[in-house]
């Protein structure tokens, strides 16, 4: 009997711990507040809040080319509360732009 529910305590617990190693995509379509090109990051809003996704290296030479106030569709790998979310692609939706799609590559 005790070994039982030292081996149900055990499942329900691994079962309730986040895993870390899961990576998630997530799509946020949002205006461009603002780019911060010192720190790789974009400014975005979603939901009345405002916070920074990461821009990857193969992305630095194409971000400043997105539209501030412009609309743009992001899928981003949410990786975790300590990390800001990592932009995979963009697709812009409204605004003037030389880079109106990346398809986590290239712009298109």
């Amino acid at each position: 009997m005790r070994l039982l529910q030292t081996t149900l305590f055990a499942t329900l617990l691994a079962m309730g711990m986040p895993s870390s190693s899961h990576a998630e995509d997530k799509s946020f379509y949002s205006p461009v507040i603002y780019i911060d090109v010192e720190h790789h990051r974009i400014l975005i809003s979603q939901l009345g809040g405002v916070f920074y996704i990461d821009v990857p290296e193969i992305a630095l030479p194409h971000m400043e080319k997105l539209p501030i106030s412009g609309l743009v569709d992001f899928v981003v790998e949410v990786r975790g509360e300590e990390k800001p979310p990592l932009i995979k692609t963009w697709k812009v939706k409204s605004g003037e732009s030389t880079c109106m799609f990346f398809n986590g590559k290239e712009c298109q």
